[in-house]
């Protein structure tokens, strides 16, 4: 696993180049094994392949969102929370193992927040995705994962250029 977390970049290019169905299904069976309070759930997610929807999705908000027209396949990642009160905890988890899935497959991912962020000043990023996807009202939009073919070949992070000042131990 930690060589998985040393490889992976967020991923903004993308080739033009479809994501075969064995991957997509594996892609599909992990997001469904990440882990859930209380193993509830809550979390729904919508596969988007088609060009034209792609391209539409890329205008969710005016800015970090313009690359998922390039991607082959936008995850679109969420919840009710009708059935969970950390139900935008669950659909992180579910995202970041999409995430770490695509880069084990050797694809690229980057992830595009929806959940508070504008879509224009007359309605939110969430609804112009729910209004785009014909998602049910009692159903938000969390993120959209762009994946794909990457286009650029990113460096993992080197080791001494994290944040080791983030971490400590407890002392007593």
């Amino acid at each position: 696993m930690i060589d998985l977390l040393r490889k992976r970049r967020s991923v903004r290019a993308f080739l033009n180049k479809p994501i075969d169905a064995a991957d997509q299904a594996v892609l599909q069976e992990a997001v469904l094994r990440a882990p859930s309070s209380r193993n509830i759930r809550p979390w729904e997610f919508i596969w988007v392949e088609e060009r034209a929807v792609l391209e539409k999705l890329s205008q969710c908000k005016p800015h970090g969102a313009s690359f998922l027209k390039e991607a082959a396949l936008g995850i679109v990642v969420c919840g009710d929370s009708d059935q969970s009160d950390v139900w935008i905890e669950d659909c992180a988890i579910a995202a970041v193992i999409a995430h770490l899935t695509a880069t084990s497959l050797g694809l690229g991912s980057c992830w595009v927040q929806i959940r508070n962020r504008q879509h224009d000043d007359n309605r939110t990023a969430g609804q112009y995705v729910r209004e785009l996807l014909n998602i049910p009202d009692n159903i938000s939009v969390e993120a959209v994962i762009a994946v794909g073919h990457p286009a650029e070949q990113k460096e993992g992070v080197p080791r001494e250029s994290l944040p080791w000042g983030k971490t400590r131990f407890h002392e007593s």
